[in-house]
């Protein structure tokens, strides 16, 4: 299980079916797709070519009719990219209701007859290099060798109930696989939950004053988790700095501060670049885990361990 956005709630029904990793969602052309008065008001957005524009239209009619979104439901398509396939289109789409929004991508043939949604893989290359090349663990709180054969990226929000179940699952993982690196990156979902902000703030302080206080203040905000509220996150984050060895009026000073911001906004950043939606989203070496499920996080280090060994 996994925490997330209330927007990804708020259009699950909508995007349950677009996102569902079955590989191909039709093979029809989009040529022969209804016209816009039978799929509803469709528009090319502005940043396509002329060229474009005519492919993109059709692409909409067609994935109106497939999700069923109606004239109510704003698609928005394009502009085209490249595709590890050179005979699709990499088509990115934005679903909009009610103000609220959720991006994805599809894939299109180029002569507009074939639609496929999932994923498409280069099978040349390492499916999981761009991700590392995305990942920066350098000013992060880490723990484990530098140059341990398996790094573990945890994108986390302090007030998720699943990173707490992370948190404790961990305290398996770490003693089984000491040669592993274990990297934490902040990604608080503050449209629900109020509190995670201040606390990615708290952790990232404890980290700016003593790298190592930084596992102390996550234990302590876990471990309290269902104690701290909005009202005395702030107290409770000041506490913890205390009992951890670190001089509160910095502590304080860093909480406020704009650096301290940027650090959280970075993080939060690096993980929208990444594909990140919900928390906890692991990366060993690169591959992605939602949820963090224990058994699958063991075989996934085990599968990286071995294949380092080759």
């Amino acid at each position: 299980m996994a925490c997330k956005s209330v927007k990804s709630f708020s259009l699950a029904i909508f995007l349950a079916v677009f996102v569902t990793a079955l590989p191909i969602a039709a093979q029809t052309s989009a040529s022969n797709a209804p016209s816009a008065t039978e799929s509803g008001p469709r528009a090319a957005p502005a940043d396509a070519t002329p060229e474009q524009a005519p492919f993109l239209k059709n692409t909409e009619v067609f994935v109106r009719e497939l999700f069923a979104w109606g004239p109510d439901i704003k698609v928005s398509l394009g502009p085209l990219g490249p595709s590890a396939s050179p005979n699709f289109y990499v088509v990115p789409l934005k679903v909009t209701l009610n103000d609220q929004s959720e991006s994805g991508e599809v894939y299109v043939s180029k002569d507009g007859k074939t639609l496929l949604r999932g994923e498409i893989f280069d099978m040349s290359v390492d499916p999981y290099s761009a991700n590392r090349a995305k990942i920066h663990t350098d000013g992060s709180p880490s723990k484990g060798p530098a140059d341990a054969p398996v790094t573990l990226v945890e994108f986390s929000d302090f007030q998720c109930p699943h990173c707490h179940e992370l948190w404790e699952e961990m305290k398996i993982i770490e003693p089984r696989y000491p040669q592993i690196r274990i990297v934490y990156k902040d990604f608080p979902l503050t449209q629900i939950h109020p509190w995670a902000q201040t606390a990615a703030l708290g952790g990232h302080c404890a980290f700016d004053q003593s790298p190592a206080a930084f596992w102390k203040m996550e234990d302590s905000i876990f471990d309290q988790q269902d104690v701290i509220s909005p009202e005395n996150v702030w107290d409770k984050l000041t506490g913890f700095a205390t009992q951890a060895g670190l001089n509160a009026d910095t502590f304080k000073a860093c909480l406020s501060s704009p650096d301290a911001q940027k650090a959280i906004d970075a993080s939060h950043d690096e993980g929208v670049a990444l594909g990140v939606n919900s928390t906890p989203t692991v990366y060993i070496n690169g591959r992605p885990l939602v949820g963090g499920d224990v058994a699958t996080l063991s075989q996934y280090i085990d599968f990286e361990l071995a294949a380092q060994k080759k």
